[in-house]
Order: structure tokens, then C-alpha cells, then sequence
């Protein structure tokens, strides 16, 4: 073809028509999960080399506006996939109706057994308190020697924050009815409550605050990317809440196979060896070379607090009215 005004425009013609019949894939997700330093890039390579197709991560703050924009959304998502609710939020998103069958069946290793064939773990972690041992030499070790302490700290809101919330039942499940008392007492502490994690955790880290509610595992990104051992979650005598992360299948999606294959690509060693080290939690399938080195410097709490779906879901209205009140004060 001697004429490259018409060969020009049959590339971009020809390069048109194979965009659009990729069929495309749309992952929701949290903010922190598609940024740069995340977990998304590489997953997304990892994903688009084998599946012909487009994978396109949708970002909606956190876990709680992703599960406030489905149920506003209803059928009419345009989601095929969601990533990033955890079991605190599994009982409301269950009760959506909008969810469908994820189809797999993966030996996981988790803390705790695991059985719901709606959503699937992809990484978890415990709750903490994370300190810095050049300011903190000697963190409290319990909430009750929290309170007693003169030290500041920064929590994230419950209503907006799956670590929020995820303190919240912490604090339930280690003290029941005596809840209200534990945060009138934490209510002198804490110097203010973020809307998110990422929020908290740069208070922290500039020096406003003594301590943030983060995750045990959060001191593996400063050994591991920073070579900075300066920083460690304290080991609480009540036991730590756990976090399970999970995925799930729209019903509406209009690429149900492709979204099956996602959910059984969350589970191999190609998703799961990027978790470690870029969304800093424990994977829920151990890879194949094993956890970089620096986890086994973190703190494995002896006791894991956990409340099922339901019963997180039964207590978060009564909690979070008990948490107004005494942060109201």
C-alpha cells in the first residue's frame, strides 16, 4: 500500500476494532489498593498476561464507601468484581442480594477456618497499635494501660473505616458491656479520628501522634522498604482483632466467566506473592517461596478476636452509638 494517509488510518482502524472486542474486566477496590506502591499494578500485569483481556481497577475510597456505592448503585454498578470488604461488612453485603457464588475452593491459610462460598479471602492481618520504639521506648501493653498513659493516638472512623470499624469490635470483643467504659477512658487520647487509614498513618509518622491503629504487619514496610527497624505494633494481653479481606462476584456482571477466572487467579501464586510486600498484610494463600524475611520479626498475637459476619453486623449500630457518646464527652 503506497498511500501512508490510508495505511495510517487502517492501523488505527484495525488497532480500534481489537480494543473493542477485549473484553474488559472491572475490579472495585479501595483507594490504597490501586495506588503505585499497591498491590494493582502488578496484579494487573499478572492477570492481563493470561486472560486476553482488560483488567480495570475502580477505586472507592475504602472498603465502607465501596459497600455505600454498591448499595446506592444497586444493579446498575458496572462492576463485575469487588475486592476489599472484610468480614465486618460481609453480613451487609450478603444482605445486598447483589453478590453471586465465587465457585472455588482454595486450601487458604488463615488464622481462623473459612467456609462461605459468596466471598473469598485474598489477605488478612491483625489490628494494632503501631509505635515508634525511639519516641515509645515502653508501649502500654493492654487498652487499661492505654488509658493510663499520657500518650496520643490516632484512630480512624468506624462508620467510613474498615480499621476503624475493625477497633470498634476489638474493643467489643474483648470487653462486651464494659465497651463504653474502655472509650470513655481512650477518649482522653486519642488527638482525632481520620476518615481513613492513610490519613492516621501520616499524622503518625510526621510526630502528632505517639501511636496509630494500623496492623501488626505494618512494620514490615519500614524494615523492608525503608531499612528502618524503628517501628512495632504493641502486643495488647486482651488479644488482637483479625481482619479477613475479601472478594466477591456481581451477580449483573456481564463477563461472569472472566470474573470466575479473577476469583480463581486470587489464589495463585502470582496474586498472592505480590500481598506481602505491597498491601503489607499476611496473604491467604502462603506463597510458594514462603513470606519475605522481615515477617517473622512481626508480633503473632497468641490470641485472634474475631465475631462472625452476623454478629459484627448485630453489633455495630449499638457499638457505634456506645463509641458517639463517650467520644461526645
Amino acid at each position: 500500500m503506497r498511500n501512508p494517509t490510508l495505511a495510517a488510518g487502517l492501523l488505527a482502524a484495525l488497532a480500534t476494532a481489537a480494543t473493542a472486542d477485549t473484553p474488559e474486566l472491572r475490579v472495585l477496590t479501595y483507594d490504597s489498593f490501586t495506588s503505585e506502591w499497591g498491590p494493582g499494578p502488578a496484579i494487573e500485569a499478572a492477570f492481563e498476561a493470561g486472560c486476553g483481556c482488560d483488567l480495570v481497577f475502580e477505586a472507592a475510597g475504602d472498603a465502607g464507601a465501596m459497600l455505600a456505592r454498591l448499595m446506592l448503585a444497586g444493579q446498575q454498578t458496572g462492576t463485575d468484581v469487588v475486592l476489599g470488604l472484610d468480614t465486618n461488612l460481609m453480613a451487609a453485603a450478603r444482605a445486598t442480594g447483589l453478590f453471586a457464588p465465587h465457585g472455588q475452593t482454595p486450601a487458604l491459610d488463615l488464622p481462623v477456618a473459612w467456609e462461605d462460598d459468596t466471598f473469598l479471602p485474598f489477605d488478612w492481618g491483625w489490628f494494632a497499635f503501631v509505635y515508634d520504639t525511639t519516641r515509645t521506648p515502653t508501649p502500654p501493653t493492654s487498652f487499661q494501660e492505654l488509658i493510663a498513659s499520657d500518650l496520643s493516638i490516632v484512630i480512624q472512623d468506624p462508620r467510613s473505616s474498615t480499621p476503624g470499624l475493625g477497633l470498634l469490635m476489638w474493643v467489643e470483643a474483648a470487653y462486651g458491656d464494659a465497651a463504653g467504659a474502655i472509650w470513655q477512658g481512650l477518649a482522653p487520647r486519642i488527638l482525632t479520628v481520620t476518615p481513613g487509614w492513610s490519613e492516621a498513618y501520616g499524622l503518625f509518622l510526621e510526630g502528632e501522634a505517639d501511636m496509630v491503629l494500623s496492623y501488626t504487619t505494618s512494620p514490615a514496610y519500614h524494615l523492608i522498604a525503608e531499612e528502618d527497624p524503628t517501628k512495632a505494633a504493641a502486643p495488647f494481653a486482651e488479644g488482637h482483632y483479625l481482619q479477613v479481606e475479601v472478594a466477591g462476584i456481581l451477580a449483573g456482571t456481564d463477563q461472569p466467566e472472566l470474573a470466575r477466572q479473577f476469583m480463581a487467579f486470587i489464589a495463585s501464586d502470582a496474586f498472592q506473592s505480590v500481598i506481602p510486600t505491597t498491601n503489607w498484610m499476611y496473604p491467604a494463600v502462603t506463597p510458594e517461596a514462603g513470606l519475605p524475611a522481615g515477617f517473622e520479626t512481626l508480633h503473632r498475637p497468641e490470641t485472634s478476636l474475631l465475631f462472625s459476619p452476623e454478629e459484627a453486623a448485630a453489633r455495630r449500630e449499638p457499638a457505634l452509638t456506645v463509641w458517639r457518646d463517650a467520644l461526645a464527652r
